[in-house]
């Protein structure tokens, strides 16, 4: 959340309520784990570092104080350095859907086929909205980065990989998940 807000203030000075609306608008959600409740968090701690300062506060009305926010020198230097790390250096990240496939034998392959192909089906909606999304972002001349249709794709083949042959090992998997039922019902 912090990077984000330091792309938001670097491309201009921003209120907290126009930055959220801002993640929501591009919808951010979808790639960083957005908690607009801890927004005020991240800006007080980017205040401290000295990454952001007040530009001014205003007041409409009856309404609550609002106070801009802009990118100082050095959240500009931390927010293009922190780019730069992300982007070049690989890390090894532990996605939920990556353990479970190396996990996968737990489940039969039936099993494991029928939970894979509803995935599948979530992925096809998933790349429905994606692609409508990219029709906005291209109307909107914006370029896009990303496409779901590879894990589409990944998910449909492994399907017929286990279906064909268990991705080699059909019969032992089969064998291994029979004899577990067997144990458990001598229990």
């Amino acid at each position: 959340m912090a990077l984000a807000v330091l792309v938001l203030l670097y491309e201009r000075p921003m209120h907290p309520y126009e930055m959220a609306a801002t993640l929501r608008e591009r919808r951010k959600e979808d790639s960083i784990k957005l908690r607009y409740g801890s927004l005020y968090t991240v800006i007080d701690l980017l205040l401290k570092a000295r990454f952001i300062l007040e530009k001014k506060t205003t007041r409409e009305g009856n309404r609550p104080e609002r106070t801009v926010y802009e990118i100082a020198k050095a959240g500009e230097t931390e927010m293009r350095d922190w780019m730069r790390e992300i982007l070049s250096t690989p890390v090894k990240e532990y996605p939920q859907f990556e353990a479970a496939l190396s996990l996968l034998p737990a489940l039969p392959p039936e099993e494991a086929t029928d939970v894979l192909e509803t995935r599948a089906e979530f992925l096809k909606k998933d790349i429905e909205q994606i692609r409508a999304d990219l029709r906005q972002a291209k109307a909107m001349e914006l370029a896009s980065l990303f496409s779901i249709e590879t894990e589409l794709g990944y998910v449909e083949a492994l399907i017929g990989r286990i279906r064909k042959d268990g991705c080699g090992f059909l019969r032992q998997w089969k064998q291994w998940h029979s004899e577990r039922a067997t144990k458990r019902k001598g229990r």
